[in-house]
């Protein structure tokens, strides 16, 4: 039996504006978490990205502030989402005022970064209803006294882990300190271990438990790994790739800002349309270039992983980490960029001979192993040296490690 929308929401606005956006059935993130969070209890999913998660805890909170009115005076916020990135503040807020398109009185901000503190407090000013926030230009709006918890209903943490990961944990701790005990609290995370499970134990009440399975079907990322001698046979392999007339937006990723800007400019001289989106960038130019991305005016994309969250462009087909992520969790980040609504994409990562211990931690990470492939006549020339396969059979083209190391133990004998 097919679930669909309705048979989840009772809310005629909320349904036509799902439907507008051309969704038709749940994810099982959605499935599992809208019901119980409808019913105001707190709770604590797991979910891997690219599950729906936006949509499981955005559709209730709208449907439960728009069926009542608070019952609190002032101008605070009925709902609070906080986040870990500027990006995906943003992403959240755009899709809140898609499914609120039909709530003519809805108002929401992002409190981010990089953007005027003149404009966000003229909107605190007035009544709120949804606030998406990282914490620590909240945190700075709370010193100064311009933040109200007394009217907030819903508090809602999105990709918790990569907060606690970027070393929030004691914003979010001063920022839930100040909030109504009687608020419901719903907690969406990657992984809850460790630490992540300690914070979702001391900031919701008796909440539900979530698990979603990953996904382990693959057919929808063609996930390909390349290794590369130097910087210069990896820029070599980038441009046999950006050759393909199969490509209609792809991005990028590299470990730093330097390399992101330097790569764009050797991309842009070489006649691609490249551009770059770092961190450092003003507010504005980053807004631009994610607005020109959703659009289909840009065809590559050269970012850190400040995009690797909150970008949800359909028309990206490729992605290339071009640097292999130090977190393995952002691999599946910046995988998670392509392959969008159904569609199939391919995601290529390009892996210096000495990072073999990058690359393990990464299939780590993804519990499986990527598959190795090489481009005839650009093949690595050192692979032998530093890899050691993991499955002969099965990857014909690896080098046999361990007779590379007999071999070589034989010819040091002889030579003594």
């Amino acid at each position: 039996m097919t679930i669909l929308f309705k048979d989840l929401l009772d809310h005629s606005a909320l349904l036509k504006a799902v439907a507008d956006m051309g969704y038709e059935t749940p994810t099982p993130v959605q499935v599992a978490s809208i019901p119980v969070a409808l019913t105001g209890q707190d709770l604590c999913v797991c979910a891997q990205t690219g599950s729906g998660k936006t949509a499981a805890f955005l559709l209730p909170a709208l449907a439960r502030i728009s069926q009542q009115r608070s019952t609190q005076s002032g101008n605070g916020m009925r709902v609070l989402v906080l986040v870990p990135t500027r990006e995906l503040a943003l992403q959240i807020e755009k899709n809140a005022q898609s499914y609120g398109q039909y709530f003519k009185w809805l108002r929401t901000i992002s409190l981010v970064g990089g953007t005027s503190y003149g404009l966000q407090t003229r909107m605190l000013s007035k009544p709120i209803d949804l606030v998406i926030a990282t914490p620590g230009r909240l945190l700075d709006h709370m010193r100064q006294g311009r933040i109200d918890f007394a009217r907030l209903e819903i508090l809602i943490l999105d990709e918790a882990d990569r907060m606690l990961d970027m070393g929030f944990v004691d914003d979010i701790r001063q920022i839930t300190a100040k909030m109504p005990k009687n608020r419901q609290t719903l907690l969406f995370s990657a992984t809850m271990d460790g630490v992540v499970g300690k914070l979702a134990k001391s900031i919701t009440h008796q909440a539900k438990r979530i698990d979603i399975e990953r996904n382990e079907e693959h057919g929808k990322i063609d996930e390909q790994l390349y290794y590369c001698d130097d910087i210069r046979h990896k820029k070599r392999l980038l441009n046999y790739f950006l050759r393909d007339i199969a490509i209609d937006q792809a991005i990028i990723f590299t470990s730093t800002k330097i390399m992101c800007e330097d790569l764009t400019d050797e991309l842009y001289q070489q006649g691609y349309p490249a551009y770059c989106l770092h961190g450092d960038m003003p507010q504005s130019w980053r807004n631009r270039t994610l607005r020109d991305l959703h659009r289909g005016k840009i065809k590559i994309l050269v970012a850190t992983d400040v995009a690797a969250r909150g970008i949800d462009a359909e028309r990206i087909t490729h992605v290339f980490n071009f640097d292999l992520p130090r977190n393995a969790e952002d691999y599946v980040h910046r995988i998670g960029r392509t392959g969008r609504a159904g569609k199939n994409g391919i995601a290529i990562s390009l892996a210096d001979v000495r990072e073999n211990i990058l690359v393990h931690k990464i299939e780590r990470y993804i519990e499986r192993q990527l598959l190795e492939f090489e481009i005839e006549g650009m093949a690595s020339t050192r692979r032998k040296k530093h890899i050691k396969p993991k499955n002969q059979q099965k990857s014909p083209k690896r080098n046999n490690f361990n007779q590379s190391r007999k071999n070589k133990s034989i010819k040091s004998k002889k030579s003594r």
